[in-house]
């Protein structure tokens, strides 16, 4: 069984190589909109087992919100490399499950995702499940939507309704999924890289990942999680 959200011990090394604070905008405390969406992302990352370091990364930012995703993101891979390199190889495979029932409006965009994700790579498998690693939430936040993860697993996932309407929903929804997995935004990227996420503009649907982002994924679920990190059951 999978243990409910727990803050890894990899986010907590990349937290300490960045020596930086976890990024996250500031909190909306005026108007109807707040009212609308009334917790913060480290109100929600509590609620879901995690702690500060986790990571805020939204569909749509600034490049210096990429360059503060990429820097955490390849903290990230630094760790699980490393720690992949100490327990040698192996034909592992990690199990991730995730929680729908905070998001009801957006179950077909989440089954589509997972079916995408599922679909592109082999290191790690998405479920859903009660005993859940993150959770998938909707409502009103004009930051529009996000992930608050440790970058392997753990989290939960914010959609906003109004960007979701702007933007393809199946899109967002796997891009979003794809911070949870392990990947930074790259809003410079074309339509054809899942994670450039808002950057190509409202036009763009294409909710696959490219084959850069999947190996990226790949390498980072490489043996699965190792059993130190105690966040993950590695399936065989």
């Amino acid at each position: 069984m999978s243990r409910r959200c727990t803050l890894s011990t990899l986010a907590a090394i990349a937290a300490t190589a960045l020596a930086v604070p976890a990024f996250a905008a500031a909190p909306i405390t005026n108007g109807p909109a707040a009212q609308a969406s009334v917790t913060t992302p480290q109100a929600q990352a509590a609620k879901a087992g995690t702690d500060a370091t986790t990571f805020v990364s939204s569909y749509a930012g600034s490049p210096q919100d990429e360059a503060n995703t990429k820097a955490f993101y390849d903290a990230v891979m630094r760790s699980a490399r490393a720690k992949q390199a100490k327990k040698g190889n192996g034909s592992a495979a990690v199990t991730v499950v995730y929680s729908a029932s905070r998001a009801p409006s957006f179950a077909s965009e989440i089954a589509r995702s997972t079916q995408i994700w599922n679909n592109a790579v082999n290191n790690v498998t998405l479920v859903e499940g009660n005993d859940y690693d993150f959770y998938y939430s909707e409502g009103n936040d004009p930051r529009g939507s996000y992930a608050s993860t440790n970058g392997h697993g753990g989290g939960f996932i914010f959609l906003d309704y109004a960007q979701n309407e702007q933007y393809d929903s199946t899109r967002v929804t796997a891009h979003e999924t794809g911070h949870v997995l392990g990947l930074p935004d790259h809003y410079a990227g074309p339509c054809s890289e899942l994670m450039s996420g808002g950057g190509p503009g409202t036009s763009c649907t294409n909710a696959i990942p490219n084959s850069a982002e999947v190996s990226k994924v790949e390498q980072l679920w490489a043996n699965g999680l190792t059993t130190t990190g105690g966040a993950f059951r590695t399936v065989r």
